[in-house]
């Protein structure tokens, strides 16, 4: 019996057909890892505490207060203090919003109220 001509078109550049035809892992192509990634919103008091005192928001930052948050959520947390690089972020878990941000120079007289939990991310 003849094997069936192989198609140039469905080949990967890297192998043969059976590298071309090993199914990619599920969710794990470009859309699946983006949607992976959890995402961190700011209200606009928080974008405006940012702003005025000229908190760090690089993506390092954000991936921490991102992996804060989700630490949070899976506590059961509901509104958490995270704290990155000494800033803290008050934030809504549920939501992954940022409520609002203080920077270590203005902790000195800062009450946190209303949270039920804190993270050091």
């Amino acid at each position: 019996m003849a094997t069936a001509p192989v198609n140039p078109a469905l080949l990967s550049p890297v192998g043969g057909p059976a590298e071309a035809a090993r199914p990619s892992a599920p969710g794990r192509g470009f859309d699946g890892i983006l949607r992976a990634q959890p995402t961190v919103s700011f209200s606009q008091h928080a974008l405006q505490r940012v702003e005025r005192r000229g908190i760090d928001v690089s993506p390092q930052t954000l991936h921490r207060l991102a992996n804060g948050m989700s630490r949070a959520a899976a506590k059961g947390a509901r509104d958490s203090v995270v704290f990155v690089n000494g800033t803290a972020f008050v934030v809504s878990v549920s939501n992954r919003t940022v409520i609002t941000a203080v920077d270590p120079a203005h902790m000195r007289d800062f009450v946190f109220t209303n949270i039920d939990s804190a993270v050091i991310a």
